[in-house]
């Protein structure tokens, strides 16, 4: 298997659909992953736009600005692209022929069990076949490279799973052709609570973003939920929605015996708007270079786009030797 790093470390892929702000939540369960194992393994981190196309409330200047905006919030968050390789999905055309393939291998039975067909079913919305098709290009976003993990967050395992079923299926019918991916999950962030103590999500609307002003972030903290019943202090502060948040901040054992012992939540809020400032603080000004610098963002993406080309061809003509597209 050749490297576009020159590398002989096992692969991980990833990536965050780009249909709005990032998050804290999108941060802590999955960007921090893969950032810091870009010495570990030899990452392929991609935007992945076409999957945004699903949301088809989105005009085309969203498109385009909630995918710039991600590509500097990825750089920002600290991903290097000496080390990892970083591209559009958009820019590597072997993603939809390789989907079209296991489009023709999976059944529409199958594909129904998706939880994103059974949520958006549910709520009565019109289905879009990019929707209900889905788990087939994020199984082929995944397949493509040979990934041996994928950093997700607990609610997001089907989408491995997904991916493993297909490639056990084109293997067996067609011979071996893809590496069978594994799942990662970090336990303690696998599901970062929002707002109102759900999971973080755009679709929630309860969310704190990442690179919000000081204004927007402080706004978000002083509206996360607070139950009086939690200050009962033979309770585990892990019961307290802020201190959930609170601690991927500051994880020292001197918060949670504050909160342990009854830090008022007026004061533990305003602690946790100051150690989130201090936190992004960084970031937001690696942000502003590669905003400030938008030629070198540009040569980034393309020599991503080349690496990620050179793997992605190389696959994609083996698996249309495998079914007979070659000949």
């Amino acid at each position: 298997m050749q490297s576009p790093l020159g590398t002989t470390k096992k692969r991980l892929v990833s990536g965050i659909k780009p249909t709005g702000r990032i998050h804290v939540g999108n941060y802590f369960g999955a960007i921090r992953q893969f950032i810091s194992m870009q010495d570990e393994y030899e990452a392929f981190i991609f935007i992945p736009n076409m999957h945004a196309l699903t949301e088809n409330v989105l005009t085309k200047e969203e498109v385009v600005l909630h995918t710039h905006n991600a590509i500097l919030d990825y750089l920002a968050a600290g991903l290097d692209p000496e080390k990892s390789v970083f591209f559009k999905q958009s820019d590597v055309l072997a993603h939809a022929n390789l989907a079209w393939v296991f489009d023709c291998l999976v059944t529409v039975p199958y594909l129904m069990r998706a939880h994103a067909y059974k949520d958006a079913e549910t709520k009565g919305k019109e289905i879009s076949a990019g929707t209900f098709t889905y788990p087939v290009l994020m199984a082929a976003d995944i397949l493509l490279y040979d990934a041996h993990v994928v950093p997700v967050g607990q609610d997001q395992k089907q989408h491995v799973e997904y991916a493993r079923d297909i490639a056990g299926k084109f293997n067996h019918q067609f011979g071996e052709q893809f590496v069978v991916p594994e799942h990662l999950i970090m336990s303690d962030v696998a599901v970062v609570p929002g707002l109102d103590g759900r999971k973080m999500s755009k679709s929630y609307g309860n969310t704190i973003p990442l690179f919000g002003t000081d204004e927007e972030i402080s706004k978000a903290v002083m509206s996360v939920t607070t139950d009086s019943r939690a200050r009962d202090e033979e309770k585990d502060p892990e019961s307290i929605i802020l201190y959930q948040i609170h601690k991927l901040f500051n994880p020292s054992t001197e918060l949670r015996a504050a909160y342990q012992q009854g830090l008022g939540y007026g004061d533990a809020k305003k602690m946790l708007i100051a150690d989130i400032i201090e936190f992004v603080t960084p970031m937001r000004e690696r942000r502003k270079y590669y905003e400030d610098n938008p030629k070198l963002v540009q040569e980034i993406l393309i020599n991503g786009a080349m690496r990620a080309n050179d793997v992605a061809m190389k696959k994609l003509f083996d698996v249309y030797e495998a079914v007979g597209l070659t000949s």
